[in-house]
């Protein structure tokens, strides 16, 4: 398949020379991931994934959003008869974050106005992070009652330590671009409207770089921090199937609709 001319639904690609853009285009769900974007995104990531012509892949929402997180309703409609074939469902979204991480060319993420849940989990699963003034980053899965699974955790931690990942992911607060880039969530802040120039401006300096070394150098410094990932993140769906089907999770949503804190009680 040819990435830049296969008919994609919700995504809008094109290529300018060693450059790929790739952005969301869900608008109606404000770029939500549902089961269909999340296999449009796996898909083209796997096609480019070893594409010696490609120095770099630039992965932008809308121009107010980036994208609203998981469609939880859409996977509330796809439900399935097994605990087996949930299980096996629940990967659509891991297996994208690994999909992205996997490409050899340089990814990066422009991002203005929100980019939560999901979409912030595909963002730190590519190599760089350019965010409008204003944009914000945020997961509200445990405030909700469940785990943030996805295997995003060490890429987290990663990038902004085990304090404040713990803090990012615990309390699901919404973290604006200046502490983003204080932290190391992200690499610019650009001026409002602007992420995806400097994104631009970014792959630039890469396309002049000796392309060999820098794919040697993102390996070696992905395989360096990767190291123990698998091992704290295999239970993670399995976690999420817990945590989903807990009272606590009813709760959080309930709360999250009627605009009240949550009444938890670790059932």
């Amino acid at each position: 398949m040819d990435p830049f001319a296969h008919a994609w639904e919700h995504l809008s690609v094109r290529r300018e020379g060693a450059v790929a853009e790739v952005a969301l285009s869900r608008p109606a769900a404000r770029n939500a991931l549902n089961t269909a974007l999340m296999e449009e995104l796996t898909a083209f990531a796997r096609s480019v994934r070893r594409r010696s012509d490609l120095t770099a892949v630039i992965l932008t929402g809308a121009d107010s959003y980036f994208s609203a997180g998981a469609d939880l309703a859409s996977q509330g409609e796809r439900s399935r008869p097994t605990l087996l074939e949930t299980r096996e469902a629940v990967m659509a979204g891991p297996d994208m974050c690994e999909a992205w991480e996997a490409i050899e060319a340089v990814t990066l993420v422009a991002i203005e106005g929100f980019c939560i849940g999901g979409g912030c989990a595909l963002a730190v699963a590519c190599d760089f992070r350019i965010m409008g003034e204003g944009s914000y980053l945020r997961l509200p899965e445990v405030p909700l009652g469940i785990n943030m699974s996805w295997r995003s955790l060490p890429r987290i931690t990663a990038l902004v330590g085990p304090a404040r990942a713990k803090r990012f992911v615990m309390f699901g607060e919404a973290t604006d671009a200046a502490t983003c880039l204080a932290w190391g969530f992200c690499d610019e802040v650009a001026v409002a409207g602007g992420a995806l120039a400097a994104a631009r401006a970014w792959a630039a300096r890469l396309a002049a770089l000796p392309p060999l070394p820098v794919r040697m150098t993102k390996e070696a410094v992905n395989a360096a921090v990767a190291g123990g990932a698998h091992a704290a993140t295999f239970m993670d769906r399995d976690q999420y199937l817990l945590t989903s089907r807990s009272a606590d999770f009813r709760e959080g949503v309930a709360a999250f609709f009627e605009k009240r804190p949550g009444r938890f009680q670790g059932d």
